[in-house]
């Protein structure tokens, strides 16, 4: 699966602390231990050669020793403070637990226990923020899709098929018999990911669109093959077309926002996803507002009808020009 720039990101983080506490470690030493190649390792050392501090002048570089890396050694000379932990303000320590709060109440939320600990611990450290954020009252969502989120909930943790009767976008209605996987939430709707045995594949199901739901005793099976982005699609299972998108490497930002199906690194920083689309207007204005970033698009069909949309795009700015 291609790396994210979310998980990239986590490592750098992680590199810094790490060689702080390894002065002198090889290359090869920290490949291993991160499970990536020397090359990325190398690649990131060169990555945080050239981050810093605001002012981001030599002074306010992370440094390395120039000499133990002409050797394959990787020594940290200057770390600018990014190997000492986090400190959160008074603000940023009530945003955080007023959250966490939201969190803990809502029903179906997966690894409850985690955020029950985490709002324990940051409340009993947080001192006087955490008397701040105790008088923020926190409403749930009192309608009925709470108690259906308990359901699928528990049946995740038990590991128990479902039944359900759901309506589709199409306002369709449907029976369906399914393994529940995870729920996920777009922060408004929540949806459902499970494996649906009337589709034989797996399908997203929006919980607010569920109108009747039980719990089987039949146990859920296992689907270990199935990978995921982690963008919910409101309507994965209406999608008409499977598009890929050739793309520069700056416009990255496209398969950290946009639910994408599949992710392909293309060497040189470039990429191609696959997005499931429902409506060509959509993809036509992502297409225009990406530009020059654009380097290719499949099947044929869909290239043609956006590369006819920019013409007639740029021929209406040039008759108002």
């Amino acid at each position: 699966m291609a790396e994210t720039s979310v998980d990239r990101l986590v490592r750098l983080l992680a590199l810094v602390a790490y060689l702080d506490d390894h002065p002198g470690v090889s290359v090869t030493q920290v490949a291993e231990h991160f499970g990536v190649s020397e090359a990325q390792v190398l690649t990131d050392v060169d990555t945080l050669w050239v981050s810093g501090t605001p002012g981001y002048q030599h002074t306010d570089l992370i440094d390395f020793s120039a000499d133990d890396r002409e050797r394959n050694i990787l020594t940290l000379v200057e770390p600018q403070g990014m190997d000492t932990p986090l400190r959160l303000g008074a603000g940023e320590a009530v945003a955080l637990l007023v959250a966490l709060r939201s969190l803990a109440d809502t029903p179906g939320i997966g690894e409850q226990a985690v955020v029950v600990s985490a709002l324990e611990k940051l409340t009993a450290a947080a001192g006087g923020a955490a008397e701040a954020a105790g008088a923020v009252e926190v409403h749930t969502d009192p309608s009925s899709m709470t108690g259906h989120l308990e359901l699928i909930g528990d049946a995740i943790e038990q590991r128990r098929q479902l039944r359900l009767r759901y309506v589709s976008a199409a306002d369709e209605t449907s029976e369906r018999t399914a393994d529940p996987i995870r729920l996920l939430t777009d922060s408004h709707r929540y949806f459902l990911h499970a494996w649906c045995y009337r589709a034989q594949g797996v399908r997203q199901f929006r919980v607010d669109r569920i109108l009747d739901l039980e719990v089987l005793s039949t146990p859920a099976q296992d689907h270990p093959d199935i990978t995921f982005t982690d963008s919910p699609n409101p309507e994965l299972s209406q999608a008409r077309w499977r598009v890929r998108l050739e793309l520069a490497s700056r416009a990255r930002w496209v398969a950290e926002h946009v639910p994408v199906a599949e992710l392909e690194e293309l060497g040189e920083g470039d990429f191609a996803v696959h997005v499931d689309v429902l409506d060509l207007s959509w993809l036509r204005n992502l297409v225009l507002a990406l530009g020059p970033d654009v380097l290719g698009v499949e099947p044929e069909d869909i290239r043609r009808d956006l590369a006819r949309y920019a013409r007639d795009a740029v021929a209406a700015y040039d008759e108002l020009s």
